[in-house]
């Protein structure tokens, strides 16, 4: 082979494997960017329901989490949501022990095509409930995060107390009066990498009742901050709690 024909052959080489690279790079990018915008949908669960365990997250009949959750837990633990069939489909959440007093708690819900869910179970495993939202995810442009809250904290009176939810972090109220299953939209965050804790109040007043751990919030992504447990319970299983959660 001629020198020549060498050099073009290698010139060839390596514009191809800048283009594979260009490629593989835009790739990535497109499925970063488009990961909820797809044919499908995507679920997470979130366990809000007092006292439970061994709880698993069931559609159309067969079981999707691999580990049982318990109360706070979430599944997919690691954020970006379980992809299921969109249209309408049948849903369970169950405890999978014969000696349970957890009813299994079955609900049909239709999930728009590119449409993003969180179930929210809460109240006590003598009578869970659920509550599916819409998760609407946008990724933010600069370094900030997105947050939104919600209150499934049980208490069993006719009149359940609001609260209020604050940034140690800004060191100033993020929502407040959230009333029992609310759950708010997404708003906008600086990104706090091992520097956040959110703290519940009850609303209107400097009474605290939980506070999460500290939190690593990383740029634009997607988290909810939930109070949870029993609302009257300050010590045991069913005590409450504030858990923060990534969506994106």
């Amino acid at each position: 082979m001629q020198p020549n024909s060498i050099s073009k052959l290698f010139i060839t080489a390596i514009a191809g494997v800048m283009m594979l690279s260009s490629c593989q790079k835009s790739f990535d990018k497109k499925l970063a960017a488009d990961y909820y915008t797809g044919s499908g949908s995507t679920i997470q669960a979130f366990i809000g329901t007092v006292g439970a365990s061994r709880n698993y997250v069931y559609v159309d009949g067969k079981p999707v989490n691999g580990a049982a959750l318990t109360t706070g837990s979430v599944f997919p633990t690691t954020g970006y949501g379980y992809g299921v069939t969109s249209g309408l489909r049948n849903m369970m959440v169950r405890d999978t022990s014969s000696l349970t007093t957890q009813p299994q708690l079955s609900f049909a819900q239709n999930f728009e095509i590119g449409g993003n869910y969180t179930v929210f179970t809460y109240d006590t495993i003598t009578a869970p409930k659920q509550k599916t939202v819409r998760t609407n995810l946008v990724i933010p442009s600069d370094t900030t995060c997105r947050v939104r809250f919600a209150n499934f904290a049980y208490n069993g009176l006719a009149v359940t107390p609001a609260v209020d939810i604050v940034s140690l972090g800004k060191n100033e109220v993020v929502a407040t009066n959230l009333q029992y299953t609310d759950v708010t939209e997404f708003v906008v965050h600086p990104t706090r990498i091992g520097t956040e804790a959110f703290q519940v109040r009850l609303a209107g007043t400097s009474t605290v009742l939980a506070t999460s751990t500290i939190s690593t919030l990383v740029p634009q992504r997607s988290y909810t901050v939930v109070y949870r447990g029993s609302h009257r319970a300050t010590s045991g299983t069913s005590i409450r709690a504030v858990s923060v959660f990534l969506n994106y």
